[in-house]
């Protein structure tokens, strides 16, 4: 078989699409096909952008859970959510089909590692993996309250409120970028929201935002205790830290395009506050964010125990790594980010001795436009080397030249678990360094194959040496 045939299509796969090719016909039957046949003719529907279909598949889903995971489709992609969403029963359904229990939780999000179903064996969830832990109007809380009161008797039917419909979920992430069909899409959300009178709670994992002061009016409506991971770009410090005190059990923090006045102001004081009550954080991203000589204040108030540190173009000096790498979070990153900072203008010894503290965890690390020299890198080889983890090694946009660059490769060729590097392209490409237009591909090419030919030569053609796109 060739690499690029399409697999065979399954029995069910050619059901599915036979039930599509006459849609309305395929509406009328979904009270009477087989339970075990809504999952592919789903999955069939979204890749083939049949709107009214997905809607009315919604409205009667045999199933508690519906996921996108993995699906993705080059219709329009917003009219295939607003198409779902608009299939959910919020209100008590008239006509149901014979399959049950109903869909309760609506997944939007692309999760590869998510499918269409969970399993119905209950654990600690209700009914789903994926169901919301935080918010007081998630289904978790609502049915643990009924629980506490059934189990302490002090309900009974006459005083306990009635609902007229299950309370359902919507899980989406949501990007505040002010585009007009962002917008309209978020418009029709928020419409459906209110619509439930409370039955319908909005669970938003992963927010980002493209200036606060633009969005204000959503970012109240929102249940901000459900979001796990928050982009933010262009905001003042003040904005932010208000907004810190709302998503208290984010995972994943990124904020870039900060500014602020002053270290000793109130607001970067708050800030770090607010940064310090995020106890789950485990990913923390910031960029463009002056930091010089100032990295031990936000290091004291981060989780000790810290996944990722991305900390691009902040300015950030030599005593600063110091500073981390005598830091409790260089003991366990798995991930490092001091790209586009000059952090070896005045010695490599601190960089040296963090590499040391982050060898047994670090699988990521970027060091791009660092101005790393030739003497530099012959310095930090040695420690790099011990990094056995190592799996992403990114230092593009470095002034060295091809006998270091091959000094590397020989120094990293043993390190089995790295299976991608991003170079820079040695000075002697270029008529004037760093300046695309005068870089002479000629050169560059032979540069690809000498690399090539040593890692065949010992056999590490498994990892993936490349440069930057020029």
């Amino acid at each position: 078989m060739k690499m690029d045939q399409k697999p065979t299509a399954t029995l069910l796969e050619l059901a599915a699409k036979s039930l599509l090719s006459n849609e309305p016909a395929a509406i009328h039957a979904l009270n009477e096909i087989p339970r075990d046949l809504f999952v592919t003719l789903f999955n069939a529907a979204f890749l083939g952008g049949h709107k009214q279909m997905l809607k009315a598949m919604v409205r009667v889903w045999p199933f508690c859970c519906l996921h996108v995971g993995s699906l993705n489709t080059q219709e329009s992609y917003y009219e295939i959510l607003e198409a779902m969403i608009d299939g959910l029963q919020i209100l008590p359904a008239q006509n149901s089909s014979s399959w049950g229990p109903k869909l309760r939780i609506l997944d939007l999000r692309h999760d590869p590692d998510c499918g269409t179903t969970c399993s119905q064996i209950r654990t600690t969830f209700p009914f789903c993996f994926q169901s919301c832990i935080y918010s007081q109007r998630s289904i978790l809380k609502i049915e643990e309250a009924q629980h506490n009161v059934r189990c302490l008797g002090t309900g009974n039917s006459e005083s306990e409120p009635q609902s007229a419909q299950e309370p359902m979920e919507l899980l989406v992430d949501i990007s505040l970028t002010g585009t007009w069909r962002t917008e309209q899409f978020l418009s029709f959300l928020l419409s459906k929201v209110e619509q439930s009178s409370g039955s319908l709670h909005l669970c938003c994992r992963d927010l980002q935002i493209e200036k606060i002061s633009a969005h204000k009016s959503i970012l109240q409506f929102l249940d901000l205790g459900c979001i796990e991971h928050l982009d933010i770009d262009q905001a003042y410090l003040s904005e932010v830290t208000t907004l810190l005190a709302r998503v208290i059990n984010v995972s994943g923090l990124s904020l870039s395009n900060i500014p602020f006045k002053s270290y000793k102001g109130r607001n970067f004081r708050s800030f770090l506050i607010w940064l310090g009550q995020l106890d789950n954080l485990q990913e923390f991203s910031l960029s463009f964010f002056s930091l010089k000589d100032q990295l031990h204040r936000l290091l004291r108030v981060l989780p000790s125990q810290m996944d990722m540190l991305s900390l691009s173009y902040c300015d950030l000096s030599s005593r600063d790594v110091t500073v981390l790498s005598q830091s409790c979070q260089a003991t366990y990153l798995r991930a490092l980010n001091l790209s586009s900072n000059q952090i070896f203008s005045e010695a490599d010894e601190p960089f040296q001795t963090l590499l040391e503290k982050v060898s047994g965890t670090l699988e990521h690390l970027e060091i791009t436009n660092c101005m790393i020299t030739d003497s530099t890198l012959s310095n930090v080889l040695p420690a790099l080397s011990l990094c056995s983890n190592l799996r992403i090694l990114s230092f593009a946009f470095n002034p060295i030249t091809m006998p270091a660059l091959k000094s590397l490769l020989q120094h990293l060729t043993h390190l089995m678990k790295l299976k991608y590097v991003i170079y820079p392209i040695p000075v002697h490409c270029y008529e004037e360094w760093n300046f695309r237009d005068t870089l002479d591909q000629q050169k560059l090419a032979k540069v690809q194959a000498q690399l090539n030919a040593m890692l065949q030569e010992v056999k590490r053609d498994d990892v993936n040496w490349t440069t930057f796109p020029e």
